[in-house]
């Protein structure tokens, strides 16, 4: 690991030219700095190439210095194009080639935006995805595959006018390559190039790089726009090359327009995936539609920026609903990229759509509660809003924390709820992470399990020992619930000790029992089991990795003992990108939920030699 920090380098000169400014941020190859260029008195990107170990193999140094050559190569024959980033120069310094590219002020790249604001608006993920295909057949003509496509290879920037991310520009040609050519491929045998949740499947097995890959790889980085996340994230690589080859996509919730064009990209079959051209038609239909009366806009469809006037106002942010209809099909003729001028497709046709995914698990799990799906009983209590059992006057709302007392079994019979106020206290036994609108309480009874099981499922995947429970409206009390269902995640086995996912502000959440960690969690610790969470783009002392079940018969003694070696075994750090040696397992149990059933270990990174981990790039 480079013991530089990240102002390091400020000051040199590179080239007797170039003059660095500050750091702008790092990736696989190396560093990107801003730099003024003394001849031309004007600012430009460089990026540098890192040897992160000195004593790496001359064979692989010369690979990445032909990558860093061989990029600029290709970005600059798209120089033209006005969604590349350009390439300038290319130049030796210290033995160690340097980029020169443009520099786009006031860029953020997809990935970040999205960590920022919350998932994009349909359309304006049409709209990104637009420039960006263009840009992406502008190479393939050319025989130019990217190859690594994904969220933060996209920038974000200001136009002439100020308009905050107008600008889409696609970067990082580090590891595009010419297949038709005798170009040598900078990789060694048998390694997968490329990043693993973005990767088409006949990529993660071995298949050469296409047009159609690249393509896949766009529909994963349009859905992490829409949904907020990648169709195929898991905790390790690993796990999402097996995703991207064996599984299906996460359902979608918010990509409303996009769904049925989404689906079609991420064909595991090449040969029956979506063409470019189809591609081009389905976006443009979703930027500009026709048949729209010009006074009845899909508001739903906005950028949430829309009314911003500069980059650096913080707009509010607007989801479409999930429960909109959707498009049914994808339609709409070949053709050239270039024809997009015209910015007409045929209109997509809608119907309603019935997302089913999780439905396998919210019946197997929630099948037995009274009611029907995951709720208090169908009628009775009033104006209660759920009926005299679960007992609350005032309708649930999302980061309500409660209190439950089953009336029978956990999960099969009726619930007592609380409300627990600030979310405070070791009673604490769940919380609301969200709600949706029924239209009836039938409705509601019918399908609020699956419903909710959909819209939990990202906190859901950052959490053990978690279970869903949708609290749905009575029939006398629907108008009093606001016609919503309130989706609950409850401790299976034990509290949740606290705020959960979103709900939890970095900095200022300190949790007292470690049971109520997530996955990705960066945390210091303060005494015994009480931990504050931190960012982790600050320096940190741990990060939660996943966890790790123990056998049915160990103690919490033995799980001491043995918790160590069973996160080495299971999650160790290397497998998730940190360097042997400089890094090290870390573990926490938490007794209280070991003594209630919860026999897991939270397994964590921490630094070998006892201090902080660096902050992360964001």
């Amino acid at each position: 690991m480079q013991s530089e920090t990240p102002q390091s380098g400020v000051g040199r000169v590179i080239a007797g030219r170039y003059l660095l400014l500050n750091r702008l941020g790092s990736g696989g190859m190396g560093h990107v700095w801003l730099a003024h260029d003394r001849e031309l008195d004007c600012e430009v990107a460089l990026k540098e190439i890192v040897f992160r170990d000195p004593d790496e193999a001359e064979r692989e140094r010369t690979a990445r210095v032909a990558r860093a050559r061989a990029e600029a190569r290709h970005a600059a024959g798209l120089r033209a194009h006005p969604n590349v980033v350009t390439v300038h120069d290319v130049l030796e310094h210290d033995e160690l080639p340097w980029i020169v590219m443009e520099y786009v002020p006031g860029a953020l790249d997809l990935k970040a935006l999205v960590t920022r604001r919350g998932p994009l608006a349909p359309a304006e993920g049409a709209r990104i995805g637009l420039a960006v295909l263009d840009a992406l057949t502008a190479g393939h003509e050319r025989g130019i595959m990217h190859r690594d496509v994904k969220p933060a290879n996209i920038l974000l920037a200001p136009d002439r006018t100020g308009s905050p991310y107008a600008r889409v520009l696609l970067t990082d040609y580090g590891i595009s390559v010419q297949p038709d050519t005798q170009e040598t491929r900078y990789t060694g045998t048998h390694v997968v190039v490329g990043t693993s949740g973005y990767l088409a499947p006949e990529r993660a097995q071995g298949g050469p790089p296409t047009a159609a890959a690249d393509l896949f790889s766009l529909g994963c980085t349009l859905y992490h726009a829409v949904e907020g996340y990648g169709p195929f994230d898991r905790d390790s690589e690993i796990a999402a090359l097996t995703a991207v080859v064996l599984e299906e996509p996460r359902p979608m919730l918010r990509a409303g327009a996009l769904e049925p064009l989404l689906a079609a990209m991420l064909a595991k079959d090449p040969v029956g995936r979506i063409t470019a051209g189809e591609t081009e038609a389905e976006l443009s239909a979703i930027v500009t539609p026709r048949g729209r009366p010009r006074t009845e806009p899909d508001l739903g469809s906005q950028p949430q920026w829309a009314s911003e006037t500069t980059h650096t106002g913080e707009p509010g942010i607007s989801v479409a609903s999930g429960g909109l209809p959707r498009p049914t099909g994808v339609g709409g003729r070949r053709r050239r990229h270039r024809s997009r001028a015209l910015l007409a497709g045929m209109a997509t046709a809608l119907g309603l759509t019935f997302v089913v995914g999780g439905a396998w698990y919210a019946m197997g799990n929630m099948k037995d509660l009274p009611g029907g799906l995951g709720g208090s009983g169908g009628t009775g209590g009033g104006g209660l809003p759920y009926g005299r059992t679960v007992g609350l006057t005032e309708p649930l709302r999302e980061g309500d924390c409660v209190d439950v007392t089953w009336t029978g079994a956990p999960f099969t019979g009726a619930p007592r709820l609380q409300v627990v106020a600030e979310c405070a206290g070791r009673a604490m036994d769940g919380q609301v992470m969200a709600s949706y609108e029924a239209s009836s309480a039938e409705d509601a009874r019918a399908g609020g399990a699956v419903r909710c099981e959909q819209l939990t499922v990202e906190a859901r995947d950052k959490l053990m020992d978690i279970r869903g429970y949708a609290v749905h409206p009575t029939d006398d009390g629907f108008d009093a619930a606001g016609h919503r269902v309130a989706c609950l995640l409850l401790g299976e086995r034990r509290p949740v000790y606290g705020p959960i996912g979103e709900h939890r502000e970095v900095g200022e959440t300190v949790l007292d029992d470690v049971a109520t960690l997530q996955k990705q969690d960066c945390l210091d610790p303060i005494s015994g089991n009480r931990i504050r969470l931190v960012s982790c783009q600050d320096r940190h002392w741990q990060k939660v990795l996943g966890f790790h079940e123990m056998s049915p018969g160990t103690t919490y003694g033995g799980a001491q003992d043995q918790a160590l070696a069973a996160c080495e075994k299971n999650l160790p750090p290397q497998q998730y990108g940190y360097e042997p040696g400089l890094t090290a397992s870390g573990f926490w149990i938490s007794e209280d939920g070991w003594k209630k059933g919860a026999r897991y270990v939270v397994c964590t990174v921490i630094s070998a030699s006892g201090g902080t981990l660096e902050g992360e790039e964001a």
